[in-house]
């Protein structure tokens, strides 16, 4: 079978496997979820084999320590993986629930039913925990998922599926409603990116250049997120011991995430006083500073920011400093450089803070608060698919709802248009 049939045939058993799961009750799917999460921590000895086939092609090939940690299934990953499903169990079903339901008057019920998507396909890279986590959420919203690993991870993946199709089938689910493409060619994703008729969105989580790639490839609606360029502004009625202690969570806590800040913004009436109390916190937490010309007159010693800084995602200790006239001059600079990712202010101006949180766009729009807290367990949904920054139809991180859509429904009583 060519590989074309292969992925053509994948995406017709799912899209079929997605009209059983669009019916499948909340009990059967909490039963599926727990089920697998019993099976992979009894096939954890056969899953961590596998996993380190791949842990030695990875030295092999010469990747970084980063990248091979991020490889790892440890056990404490195995006991992650288990506990997320069973937390995703433990959510509430929004499949079925109505909202804006109205009577028009002539008498025809209106509303609008929560549905699942269909067919997801997720494409990812390097942590092999993302395909439990991917096909848990999936299930749990009432989709079927096709998912698509680095080839890095390629025997891990394949173990988990096996245990995840295990577990699926035990509970009475089409086994065809998780699947994992079985082969590491770059071009298996070309082709699913083609399948339009079977597969109704696509969400890559990587890198800039794979996001991109599917992106300028794909035939399906894809939901992206490029890169998080967050920003923070001071403004001059910011408390600044509290900017001081938001601006080192927001870049130093966990520098290499996308909800890390990039670029601190100044408002030029307040930098006399807080630029040398931020640098001094920042330094002690190893961070780099790049500042703007006038930054770098008030902090002699810091690097000179260029252009490319302003649109820097570092992932880094590193941070862009720049002075701004007010919050316009801010916003402005947001509305250019920024990346519809996460973006914060700290004032105790609540007339601004309400204009800024009305005029800025991004997916999250924080006032006085790290911009850390963009991720789906610290807004409450208690898990995310990743963080979507187009619009269409999430934005902002993707829980188990954001996994469905609506459709209308209507109710009526022989009720014909004149």
């Amino acid at each position: 079978m060519s590989l074309e049939t292969t992925i053509i045939q994948i995406s017709q058993d799912a899209r079929k496997a997605a009209r059983t799961m669009a019916a499948v009750s909340s009990n059967q799917k909490n039963k599926a979820l727990l089920t697998i999460a019993e099976i992979i921590k009894k096939n954890a000895p056969s899953i961590q084999a596998e996993n380190a086939k791949d842990i030695e092609i990875a030295k092999t090939n010469g990747l970084t320590p980063a990248m091979i940690d991020r490889l790892t299934i440890t056990d404490k990953v195995i006991d992650s993986m288990a506990h997320g499903l069973s937390f995703v169990a433990g959510l509430e079903d929004p499949v079925g629930s109505l909202s804006d339901s109205s009577i028009r008057p002539n008498g025809l019920e209106i509303a609008k039913m929560r549905i699942p998507l269909g067919v997801i396909g997720i494409i990812y890279e390097s942590r092999p925990n993302v395909t439990v986590d991917a096909a848990g959420l999936c299930l749990k919203a009432g989709n079927a998922v096709i998912l698509r690993g680095g080839s890095e991870a390629i025997h891990s993946n394949m173990a988990l599926a096996s245990v995840i199709e295990e577990g699926i089938t035990e509970a009475g689910l089409p086994g065809a409603a998780v699947q994992v493409i079985p082969v590491p060619d770059r071009e298996a994703v070309d082709i699913l990116l083609k399948q339009e008729e079977s597969i109704d969105l696509i969400i890559p989580r990587g890198g800039e250049g794979l996001i991109r790639h599917v992106v300028a490839l794909s035939t399906i609606p894809v939901l992206k997120h490029y890169k998080g360029v967050c920003h923070a502004y001071v403004d001059d009625r910011a408390d600044l011991d509290m900017a001081v202690g938001i601006t080192v969570n927001a870049k130093a806590q966990r520098p290499g995430v996308c909800n890390a800040l990039e670029t601190l913004l100044v408002h030029e009436k307040v930098t006399e006083k807080f630029l040398p109390l931020v640098h001094g916190a920042l330094t002690k937490a190893r961070v780099t500073l790049r500042g703007c010309e006038k930054t770098c007159a008030l902090l002699p010693g810091i690097e000179s920011a260029t252009p490319e800084d302003w649109d820097a995602e570092y992932l880094d200790l590193i941070l862009a400093v720049k002075v701004v006239r007010d919050m316009e001059d801010a916003m402005a600079h947001i509305a250019v450089h920024g990346s519809n990712h996460t973006e914060a202010i700290i004032t105790s101006d609540y007339n601004k803070s309400r204009r800024f949180v009305r005029e800025v766009d991004a997916s999250l729009v924080i006032v006085n608060a790290s911009t850390r807290f963009n991720d789906g367990g610290a807004l409450g949904l208690g898990a995310e698919m990743g963080i979507s920054t187009s619009k269409l139809h999430a934005y902002g991180p993707m829980g188990i709802k954001e996994l469905t859509t609506t459709k209308f429904v209507a109710w009526g009583e022989g009720q014909i248009r004149s």
